[in-house]
């Protein structure tokens, strides 16, 4: 399975000033914002950390998967939620010719730690061309907005881009640690592996 990325969060949703209050940067002098590229860059970290532990997506956006062979015959799991729409099933060829599936065959199973794409009523998803392979394309994310996040997820980004942006000059090794308080706020949205787990 490969997960692709097709766009990324908007600089207007990430929250810079917000986070600069929460650092105290405009503390006792002016701020100027000449350190809000650096904010960001620290923020966009965090939540790519904190994405990357959980399967969640914090600020939605669209993603594309592409499996060479359905997980099963009548459902494949998407390696990432929560899971906000499917937009296109894609059956490409070993050739390169592209087959959209029609809507109807399949349909979403928007499970909080497990979203599939399914067989409609219980059928098996339309097979894969030999050598072939079948794209997905979706959106996933909590919300558009930084409020739509919910509040634990907030703050374990705001505490790891904080460490990020404290230790930045003592290398990778430090910088890449995750602390405690941040592991204990997102712990309650972690997937439950049952049986060989998630696919």
């Amino acid at each position: 399975m490969i997960l692709t990325e097709v766009s990324a969060p908007p600089a207007a949703a990430v929250p810079v000033r917000a986070f600069a209050e929460h650092l105290r940067l405009g503390s006792g002098f002016a701020d100027d914002g000449s350190e809000d590229a650096v904010l960001e860059l620290y923020l966009r970290a965090a939540m790519a950390a904190i994405e990357a532990r959980l399967g969640r997506v914090l600020l939605a956006r669209d993603f594309s998967c592409t499996v060479s062979r359905w997980r099963e015959d009548a459902c494949q799991a998407l390696p990432v939620g929560p899971v906000r729409s499917v937009a296109e099933v894609r059956l490409v060829d070993a050739e390169g010719a592209e087959t959209v599936v029609e809507p109807g065959a399949w349909s979403v199973m928007r499970d909080s730690q497990r979203p599939r794409l399914v067989g409609k009523f219980g059928r098996s998803l339309p097979r894969i061309p030999r050598s072939g392979r079948a794209e997905i394309r979706f959106s996933a994310g909590f919300g558009e907005g930084w409020e739509e996040v919910p509040a634990d997820l907030r703050q374990a980004v705001f505490l790891l881009a904080a460490h990020f942006y404290e230790n930045r000059a003592e290398g990778a090794a430090a910088a890449g640690a995750m602390p405690f308080g941040v592991l204990v706020l997102i712990e309650a949205y972690r997937a439950t592996r049952i049986g060989g787990g998630m696919a």
